[in-house]
């Protein structure tokens, strides 16, 4: 089977190769990096008739199970997987080659803790990489590169070998003997052609899904000799330059191997380590892709030029940080270049933790001052800002994130190292660090665990590591686990979707999902009469379901729109047509490669041919009209409002609110807040038109004015804009302003059924990236009307503070208790997010002045209390009484001038509280007591009593019970007459 698939080589052909195939005797003048960069993608685009196509950013589109895109292929996973739209532009690729930007630092792929040590880890680093998709395969593949490498490169082809999967019995894999006999008819010595295993030479896309042999070209930086086993060996001699994958199989759920009706070619190639192989340098730190940063980071530290030096005792951990440094800021301008900023989840918690171990880096070994890491952008920008533009147009925000966040930092580092040297104190002599401690650190401050073990190591103590093994698994464990009542939908996988086309089964015609009008003031959708094209399982095409059983439903025609571009899948139900006997509920809409997915509970046997009518729940579907529609008005108004500077970065649009993320320099201003409202809202008022029409791509995207976010669009695409027509725009016979965007999703016709739009929340998701929620329509009304009712109680609360001042402390503690519980309902109830901030605002002052004045009576009862008790026992060694009140503070601040009347006297107070019938208790003994302490006093008596305490040496309070406050009073007294004995 593998031998049919290989051409025989003639005429040219075997030219080329013979002309690729000799040694070279030394390397060609060094290339510059970008040079090495054009030169790949010059090659494949104009030799060998490649698209060349622009680096996605590194936040994957629409991929949950990355953090961050960490190959070249991870943008063309629909093509892989069968699930790319057919409209789309990708949907006609062949031939594509570009350069992409790839960070692992978190998940599956992470190098971040191995920064630094070599020369070759990178957070941050770009994959070369030629793709076919069902075009060339193995042949053409190899040939490419070995051209590439050997003639245009001029890498020496003695100096280069090649492995090739060796087969696995135990998967039932031979050996691909194909690629092996393209590589000896190249010309590649049968000694330099090596066999390797799973773990080598045969790539997977995960657990399932898309998978084949590869094969892999390794250089030998010395050369002159014969490397064969130190290829794969983990020699740093001896490294794999470019990896070609042929994918051909798909791994299925049960671990089985399919072959693919359609044969692809995936390579990938790092740039940095290409670049110091053509460069001369062992490390990659040693390229002009690194020298400037390193020179920009001498020039601002403290220390030292950078030296390249590894080991420890030659001063590497300077040279490791000059790395650390280097190689994260690369990453840190990248990232948040493309909308990922340091927070507290996910990729941002990733960042986060790249940020505060490059700022730790450059100030404490580097002794570079602060702000000098945000100062290295612009060096970061001149080195990849040609192929890469948004290092350049996002400088100044890329600086402003990273400033912000070290601040941030720098007060936790005070902070984390002081609990440090405090548990060392406490712990002093142990020599391990509690892992509860490290694991509070990376938790709560944020702090990076490799940078606890560097503060650590630096002080000669090691951390318990078992215990903080066992702490991160758990934490992982509840992290992983899925929320009862999670339903896993089947979805269709590459096999099945190329099943359906091989059938011929049609793509889904949806367009009945837009065809809807207004009659009289309300929305009427046309009904839809479909056939049942197709079941799906969750593992194969079937011909019918039974009853109770889920499955995927494939119809020639539906009026259900599935989920995309942030909107909620539509709801609803089918009915054999021309019956209602059986209801099968809609459960979830998706569309996968051209066909819309059904996900349905069978209500009784299901069948390809069935003809059905589609319900749709068309109460919810206008809701995610009127809720997408103020989506883009709200996207105008905040734009029209804060300025060109705000970009989307996010939305969900469902049936009950709108959420929106943008990217903003800070949180919104009350004023702000309102002014976006107003203007939202005037638009609604207007009622202004909602037209939509569908534009070729590249049409729309001249459109002036439009406003985009990072997806992958069909085309033609749909583009909406309001009060001005789509024709307007695109003739450009207008001037004025207005909403337009590039969308997929379900819209009103006219605004004005918004009727009212609220914010009724407005936050900092992580520093730079704000996320709005809204509600519109009676929800927006309620919003309103809840934000009037609780102004009005925070009116009264105030007036109850100003009108009549509480003389009594009950008093005063119910006005406190009162604001505290209008405090809590202003922070959970929707209302406009603008009043919120007014009303937190104005019941903060309020708490603070109730506070004050609670504290100010406590003082005085207080003291009426302390007088009576000094009248009564006079100014005695040890004094043990009791008082009358229901205050613990009370009974604090009594003790307390007590013991400032007489510094000497040993005193503790009981009271009974009258609701509760506990007994309170508090004690303050002279500093210099060699008798006992507070602490010490204190347990014992609440102990005896049945409670607990707790305090330092000198203060402590606790509670009890008691029915006779006597008897307890003489057993306190009794501990402190033995203790005191002892000492005299």
């Amino acid at each position: 089977m593998f031998r049919l698939l290989v051409r025989r080589l003639s005429g040219p052909t075997r030219l080329l190769i013979a002309v690729s195939s000799r040694s070279f005797s030394g390397f060609p003048p060094q290339l510059p990096a970008g040079s090495v960069r054009r030169t790949f993608l010059d090659f494949f685009r104009d030799k060998h008739g490649h698209l060349l196509v622009p680096s996605s950013p590194v936040r994957p589109r629409g991929d949950p199970s990355l953090l961050f895109v960490n190959a070249g292929m991870n943008q063309f996973k629909p093509i892989f997987l069968g699930t790319v739209d057919p409209r789309s532009e990708m949907a006609s690729y062949r031939r594509v080659v570009n350069s992409q930007k790839c960070v692992r630092a978190g998940g599956k792929h992470n190098d971040l803790e191995d920064v630094g040590r070599d020369g070759h880890h990178h957070t941050f680093f770009e994959m070369l990489g030629n793709w076919s998709f069902g075009d060339y395969f193995k042949e053409e593949a190899c040939q490419m590169a070995w051209s590439l490498l050997t003639e245009h490169y001029g890498i020496p082809a003695d100096r280069l070998y090649v492995s090739y999967f060796g087969g696995d019995a135990s998967s039932r894999l031979p050996a691909d003997e194909e690629t092996r006999h393209i590589w000896l008819d190249i010309g590649v010595p049968p000694a330099r052609v090596l066999p390797f295993g799973l773990k080598d030479n045969f790539w997977e896309m995960g657990d399932t899904g898309p998978c084949g042999p590869c094969t892999e070209i390794h250089f030998d930086h010395v050369g002159g000799r014969h490397a064969a086993d130190l290829v794969n060996a983990d020699n740093q001699d001896v490294v794999e330059i470019w990896n070609l994958v042929f994918i051909q199989y798909n791994r299925e759920a049960d671990q089985s191997l399919r072959l693919l009706p359609r044969f692809s070619v995936d390579t990938g190639m790092g740039l940095e380590r290409l670049v110091s192989v053509l460069q001369g340098r062992r490390s990659n730190y040693d390229t002009d892709l690194f020298s400037p940063l390193l020179d920009a980071i001498h020039q601002r530290s403290g220390v030292r030029p950078y030296s390249g030096g590894t080991a420890v005792a030659d001063g590497g951990q300077l040279d490791l940080a000059y790395r650390v440094v280097a190689d994260h800021i690369r990453t840190l301008s990248v990232c948040i270049a493309d909308g990922v900023h340091p927070g507290m989840s996910g990729a941002e918690l990733v960042l986060r933790r790249v940020l505060r171990r490059a700022v730790r880096f450059c100030i404490q070994v580097l002794h570079a001052p602060q702000g000098a890491l945000a100062s290295l952008v612009p060096t970061v920008a001149q080195i990849l800002g040609d192929v890469y533009p948004e290092l350049d147009w996002e400088m100044d925000r890329v600086m402003d994130v990273i400033n912000q966040n070290e601040d941030q930092f720098l007060s936790s580092l005070q902070q984390g190292s002081r609990l440090i040297q405090r548990t060392l104190q406490k712990d002093s002599g142990h020599g391990v660090f509690p892992a509860s401690v490290v694991w509070s650190l990376h938790r709560d401050l944020g702090f990076p665990l490799d940078l606890v073990h560097l503060m650590l190591e630096e002080k000669g103590v090691q951390v318990d590591r078992q215990e903080l093994d066992l702490l991160i698994t758990q934490n992982q464990k509840a992290a992983s686990e899925t929320p009862s009542g999670t339903r896993c939908w089947p979805t269709l996988d590459v096999l099945s979707l190329a099943k359906l086309q091989r059938l011929g089964v049609s793509h889904t015609d949806d367009h009945l999902k837009y065809q809807y009008h207004l009659e009289k003031g309300r929305y009427v959708f046309p009904a839809c009469h479909a056939v049942v094209l197709a079941l799906y399982d969750g593992q194969d095409l079937v011909e019918q379901v039974s009853e109770g059983r889920r499955c995927g439903v494939v119809l020639d025609r539906t009026c259900f729109y599935s989920e995309e571009g942030g909107q909620s899948h539509d709801r609803g139900y089918l009915t054999p047509q021309g019956s209602q006997d059986a209801v099968h509920p809609v459960d979830a809409v998706v569309r996968v490669g051209g066909y819309v997915l059904h996900q349905v509970t069978a209500a009784d046997t299901l069948k390809t041919g069935d003809h059905v009518q589609l319900h749709l729940d068309q109460l919810h579907r206008v809701s995610c009209m009127v809720k997408h529609t103020a989506t883009h008005i709200l996207n105008f108004a905040l734009r029209t409002v804060l300025g060109p500077s705000v970009h989307q970065r996010g939305s969900h649009v469902s049936s009950d609110r709108l959420r929106f993320d943008f990217s903003v320099k800070g949180s919104l201003s009350v004023s702000q807040l309102q002014q976006v409202e107003r203007c939202a809202n005037a638009i609604v008022s207007a009622n202004q038109t909602v037209d939509s029409q569908e534009v070729p791509l590249q049409i729309a995207r001249r459109i002036r004015g439009l406003r985009t976010v990072d997806e992958v669009y069909p085309d033609p695409v749909r583009v909406v804009s309001l009060d001005v027509p789509v024709s307007e725009l695109l003739d450009g016979e207008t001037d004025r302003e207005t909403s337009v965007e590039l969308c997929c999703g379900t819209h009103l016709l006219q605004t004005g059924a918004v009727q009212d739009l609220v914010i009724i929340s407005e936050r900092q998701l992580v520093k730079g990236i704000s996320r709005i929620v809204a509600v519109t329509g009676s929800d927006a009304a309620r919003a309103r009307e809840e934000g009037g009712t609780l102004s009005q109680e925070v009116e009264s609360v105030s007036a109850r503070l100003s009108g009549s001042t509480p003389s009594s402390l009950d008093a005063a503690r119910r006005l406190c208790k009162d604001a505290s519980v209008l405090s809590d309902a202003v922070d959970n109830t929707p209302m406009p997010a603008w009043q919120r901030r007014e009303l937190q605002d104005r019941l903060k002052v309020l708490l603070r002045t109730i506070s004050t004045r609670i504290r100010k009576l406590e003082t005085r009862q207080a003291a009426d209390r302390a007088q009576t008790v000094m009248e009564k026992n006079g100014r005695k060694e040890l004094l043990v009484d009791s008082v009358e009140t229901d205050s613990l503070s009370v009974l604090m601040k009594t003790v307390n001038q007590l013991s400032a009347a007489a510094p000497r006297s040993h005193v503790m107070l009981l009271a009974h509280q009258r609701n509760s019938g506990k007994v309170l208790c508090a004690c303050q003994v002279p500093k210099d007591s060699p008798a006992f302490t507070a602490s010490d006093w204190a347990v014992a008596v609440c102990r005896h009593l049945a409670g607990s305490a707790g305090g330092s040496a000198l203060v402590a309070k606790g509670t009890g019970v008691a029915s006779d406050i006597t008897e307890a009073l003489r057993w306190a007294e009794n501990f402190a007459h033995q203790r005191t004995q002892r000492f005299h």
